[in-house]
Parts: C-alpha cells; sequence; structure tokens
C-alpha cells in the first residue's frame, strides 16, 4: 500500500506542478498578474476549498494513528488521480506550452519530485504518510518557489537576448519604427494599419501575443531583414518602465497612443504607473524632435497626454472629419474628410467602433506619403484579424458573435452597442473582466446599466462582479452560470432563429463548441 499510494502521490504532484507552472506562464511570469489571479473567485477556489480543508483535518491523524486513516490518504490521492485521467480524456487539462525555460523548470520539478519520494519511503509509515500529505498542500508554494528559483537564469538569458536585439536593431539606419501602445485597440490598430501600407511598402510586424521585450527582441532577432523599411510595433507592459524598455531595443520614429483605461489597473498599482507606461507617456517620450505622436482624440487620458507632449508633429484622430456613417452587420462604411481631400472607406470589420482605429491609422499613412484614396483602396482588403470580432452561424440559425480574442471595460460597451443593430433577441455571455483593481466595481456597474440597456439575456460566467452587475442589470436579465452545458441548455430554451449571442472575452472552449455545433471555428 505504501508504494501504491507513492504512485499516486507522484501523479498528482506532477498534474499540480504542470498547472501552476502554467499558470506563472499564463501570467508571463509577473508577480502582480499572479497575485491579481487570486482576487478572484475562481482563483481563490484554486486555493481553499473542501478538499484542502479535509487534507488540512487529516494530516495530525495521519501522524499520530496511521494504522486507521492512511486509507483515507488513499482514496484522497484515487480521487485526485482520477479527475487527472478525466481531464486529460476530455481535453480541458491545462498544462504549459513548451518552451526551453518552460522544460528546464518541469525538468528541475521532476527530479525534484524523485528526490523527495527517494528521501522519504524509508521513513516509518506515520512520518511518510504525513510528510506526502503536507507537501500536496503545500504544492502552490514549492511550485511557485520552483518557478521564482529559475528567474535569475531566466533574467539573464533575457537580457543577453534584448542586448543582441538592440544592437541589430541599430544596424537599421533607414528603418522607420512605429510604436503602438494603449490599454485597448493595440492590435486593430496593428493590423489596420499594417493592410494599409503593405501596398507600398515592405513591412514587418510583430505577430500576435508579441509585444513584450522577448516577443519583440525574437521578431527582431528571427524576422528583421534589410528589405523590410517599416517595422510596426505592439507594445504591451505591466509595469512602469516597461514600454521605455521596449522603446529603447527598437527605437520608434512614430508612435501611436490606441486608448487607456483602467484594465490592467491592478498590476500597475495606480494610474500614475499605468499613465506612464501603458498610457503612453513613455513611448512618447521616447520619439524623437522629428518624429509624429498620434492619439485616440476620443479618449481622456489620450487628450491629456496630447496636451502635454512637445514634440513639433503631433495629431489626434479628431483632426479628421467623419461623415455619411454607416453601420451593416459585417461591415462599415463611412466618408473621411480633411483639409486637404476626402474619400469613401468601407471596412469589412463589425462596429463603428473600429473607425476611431482606422483614422489613427490613416494619419499614420497620410504621414508616410500615402493619399487619402489609395488608404482606402487598401482598406478594402482589411479582413476580421485577431482579435476582431468574428460572425457564425450555427445549424439551429442562431447567430453567434466571437469576441473571445480579449475583453475590456471600451470594448465591451462597445459591443453592445454594436448589437443594437441586429433584430431579434440580444444575448451577451461574458465573464467578470480581471485586474481592475479598484475601478472593479464602478466598471461593472456600467456593463451592467448597458447590459440593461441592449439585451434581453445576459449570462456570467465568474462569481466575482455578478451581484454588482445584477443590481444595475436586473434579476430579470441576468443569470450566473459556469457550467458549460448549463449555458449551453439555458441559451438553447431561451433563443431562436435570427437571435444574436455575443461571447465577450474568455470562455470556454467547450461552451464555444457547444453552442457552434461543429460548424467552422470561430
Amino acid at each position: 500500500m505504501k508504494f501504491l499510494i507513492a504512485i499516486l502521490w507522484f501523479v498528482v504532484f506532477s498534474k499540480k506542478m504542470l498547472f501552476w507552472v502554467y499558470l506563472w506562464q499564463l501570467k508571463e511570469y509577473q508577480l502582480a498578474r499572479f497575485k491579481a489571479h487570486f482576487r478572484t473567485v475562481k482563483g481563490r477556489k484554486t486555493i481553499i476549498n473542501y478538499l484542502l480543508l479535509l487534507k488540512l483535518i487529516l494530516a495530525p491523524f495521519l501522524f499520530f494513528y496511521f494504522y486507521y486513516f492512511f486509507w483515507v490518504l488513499f482514496l484522497i490521492f484515487s480521487f485526485e488521480f482520477f479527475i487527472f485521467l478525466f481531464r486529460l480524456f476530455k481535453k480541458s487539462f491545462k498544462k504549459p506550452v513548451l518552451t526551453p525555460k518552460i522544460i528546464l523548470i518541469l525538468t528541475g520539478g521532476f527530479l525534484l519530485e524523485i528526490l523527495i519520494l527517494y528521501r522519504l519511503i524509508f521513513l516509518p509509515g506515520n512520518v511518510f504518510y504525513f510528510s506526502l500529505l503536507s507537501l500536496d498542500v503545500l504544492t502552490p508554494l514549492i511550485f511557485s518557489g520552483l518557478v521564482l528559483a529559475f528567474e535569475p537564469v531566466a533574467i539573464l538569458g533575457r537580457r543577453k537576448i534584448i542586448k543582441e536585439a538592440a544592437k541589430k536593431r541599430e544596424q537599421f539606419k533607414d528603418l522607420t519604427v512605429i510604436g503602438i501602445t494603449g490599454s485597448y485597440g493595440k492590435t486593430s490598430t496593428k493590423e489596420i494599419l499594417s493592410t494599409i501600407l503593405e501596398d507600398k511598402f515592405k513591412i514587418l510586424k510583430t505577430k500576435e501575443h508579441q509585444n513584450s521585450e522577448m516577443g519583440i527582441s525574437r521578431c527582431i532577432l528571427n524576422d528583421l531583414s534589410p528589405e523590410h523599411k517599416i517595422f510596426i510595433c505592439e507594445m504591451g507592459a505591466y509595469k512602469k518602465g516597461g514600454i521605455k524598455l521596449l522603446c529603447d531595443i527598437v527605437k520608434p520614429k512614430i508612435g501611436v497612443v490606441t486608448g487607456v483605461n483602467e484594465q490592467h489597473l491592478a498590476t500597475f498599482g495606480n494610474m500614475k504607473n499605468l499613465l506612464s507606461a501603458e498610457g503612453g507617456g513613455e513611448l512618447i517620450n521616447s520619439l524623437p524632435q522629428d518624429g509624429l505622436a498620434v492619439f485616440n482624440g476620443n479618449n481622456k487620458y489620450c487628450l491629456n497626454l496630447f496636451e502635454k507632449t512637445n514634440i513639433a508633429k503631433k495629431i489626434t484622430n479628431q483632426n479628421i472629419f467623419v461623415e455619411n456613417v454607416k453601420i451593416e452587420k459585417e461591415f462599415i462604411s463611412f466618408r473621411v474628410r480633411t483639409n486637404e481631400d476626402s474619400a469613401d472607406f468601407k471596412v469589412n470589420l463589425m462596429g463603428d467602433y473600429w473607425i476611431e482605429n482606422i483614422l489613427m491609422a490613416v494619419l499614420v499613412a497620410k504621414d508616410l506619403g500615402i493619399s487619402l484614396e489609395g488608404i482606402s483602396q487598401s482598406c478594402l482588403k482589411i479582413k476580421p484579424f485577431v482579435g476582431a470580432m468574428r460572425l457564425v452561424k450555427n445549424p439551429d440559425g442562431l447567430n453567434l458573435i466571437d469576441a473571445t480574442y480579449s475583453a475590456n471595460p471600451n470594448s465591451v460597451i462597445s459591443h453592445l452597442d454594436y448589437l443594437k443593430i441586429w433584430p431579434g433577441k440580444k444575448i451577451i455571455i461574458m465573464p467578470c473582466l480581471i485586474e481592475l483593481g479598484v475601478a472593479s466595481k464602478e466598471i461593472h456597474q456600467k456593463i451592467g446599466e448597458k447590459i440593461r440597456e441592449v439585451c434581453d439575456l445576459a449570462i456570467i460566467t465568474a462569481e466575482e462582479c455578478f451581484k454588482i452587475m445584477k443590481e444595475k442589470t436586473g434579476a430579470e436579465k441576468i443569470l450566473f452560470l459556469e457550467k458549460p452545458k448549463d449555458i449551453y441548455e439555458k441559451i438553447k430554451n431561451f433563443s431562436g432563429q435570427e437571435d444574436v449571442i455575443l461571447l465577450e472575452g474568455r470562455l470556454p472552449k467547450e461552451l464555444i463548441n457547444l453552442l457552434k455545433m461543429n460548424y467552422p471555428a470561430l
């Protein structure tokens, strides 16, 4: 029995190692983001739950009366073992993406487990069982410590790569770098701008989720070549000084601040730090005097930064006039007019909120010598990209709008406004927004008010801010449902043909698959 429990413990312990390493990787090894996860109800349940309570109660009995209680330990580990097998079978088990760093951490972790078992297996039964249970309870601390123990090695490797990338960038004297930052709209503005510019220039752009110092450095080292004339660089950060570091690497000449809100307030600590980095201050201060600064004039934080900016060439998208806006389900059309010329635009994107991103891209393209008419022709080539909403009909005739790439306060409100053009019932399925810090309550109240205005039903999949939203939405319109099958059954019974469902934010793949019913991937 001792060896059987040891085997079960090894499997369960390994499973937990994979989960905690996955979580650190998901939070990009940022301590502030990792801690913010446990401010959510779901995050707290990861650690504090009934199973943990049972283990804590069992521990002293194992130590003093193991002959009577080791069977309980066997049943607990067996239960966790079969849950692990079930999740593997359902392909719902969370595990990290294998990278050199992750392989190093996991190798160290497995060696640590083997060493622990080797040292414990010869101990008396009560001490052995008690030690296994104690180590199991302490897995969050053990594996977080393991991840952090490898950080000095990771930091040295990161510095080496960043230094090499900065050195390579210096060799491209004629390269024009466009830095794009903000709390939201970075990816969309990058994709729109790259589509416009690629008709005239050989461009390089950062790939999906490649907006950190390592992602940008690898993009430079792996992809930048002498044929590239423009490098469009999406810039993200979670602490003050993060954007400054990226600017030191890529040396931007043009800076675009797409929009600022409280999306990552919890990780920055306060708005001053957020406005410095993600809010665009560090990007604008890094531009040369002959550079160009472009701001979203519809955002109060961007306008404030615009007023403080001393660079000679600065402009907002309010300097362009927009007329004849027409919103269709899968495209928008409008006329753009400047002091010099005008042109008609048609863009295959869903929702008029894209116009502010398009106008910022227009300002950059015009500065680079492209006519407004040429820009409008290039915009015809824009297709829904990563981060843009996508539409698919399921076999029952329901319209599913996929906005699951990410969610922030502005995008949720904008997406809800877009639903107004649809006939039939309007439904939103979303979790609560995270990393909002002290602004969380106010933001979720605003979302609740917008849901009450637009939707017939809202299903919230996270518990922490549900009550706040319910107060503003009304009990008859909003539900808290967590299990994909429960959500699917509710939708199936509530909605019919030509109704529309907005899938907002990070939702379980199982739910999306149930709703689309084997139709092309959302």
